[in-house]
């Protein structure tokens, strides 16, 4: 079943590309932009959900939603499987979330077939050891429609240090 989301992967992997001016402007807060397929809705409501449960600490919350052959890529690394994230990952990345604000910049969400993805585009403000750090977030999440509603088959995050504003 995999390898049908691979393919889509594929196929749309150059229309998840966020807009330069949007991906590289640090320096002043752009107004949200959101370009969401009306048919993904439910998807991209299965996503907020996803990053409410994670940002409330709330792991079988987020549990519920990820597929149990869930891909996650970041930073080089994966877990193959949801129960491999929830044992290595999902706790980290709830108590760094936990305390961190999250400023959605961009959204964009397609869907084909039983298939969805969601591109998001974030700035997250965290204070680590008394210092505050910002970082550019980029996140996909890709979503199968199965009998028991959208479930995340795939996220991959990817971040660097937002530039200090001058």
């Amino acid at each position: 079943m995999r390898a049908p989301c691979l393919v889509l992967l594929m196929m749309i992997g150059g229309s998840i590309a966020i807009p330069a001016a949007v991906a590289h402007e640090a320096d002043a807060a752009p107004a949200l932009v959101q370009d969401i397929d009306p048919a993904a809705k439910e998807a991209v409501a299965v996503v907020v959900a996803f990053s409410a449960a994670i940002q409330g600490v709330r792991i079988d919350e987020a549990s519920a939603l990820l597929d149990p052959a869930v891909l996650v890529l970041e930073s080089g690394g994966s877990e193959r499987n949801r129960d491999q994230y929830l044992a290595e990952h999902a706790q980290a990345d709830a108590d760094y979330m936990k305390d961190a604000r999250q400023e959605l910049r961009y959204r964009q969400a397609r869907i084909v077939g039983d298939i969805a993805w969601v591109g998001s585009e974030s700035l997250i403000s965290h204070e680590k050891g008394g210092k505050p750090s910002s970082s550019l977030s980029t996140e996909t999440m890709v979503l199968r429609k199965t009998a028991q509603g959208w479930k995340i088959v795939h996220i991959h995050w990817s971040s660097r240090p937002a530039p200090v504003a001058k």
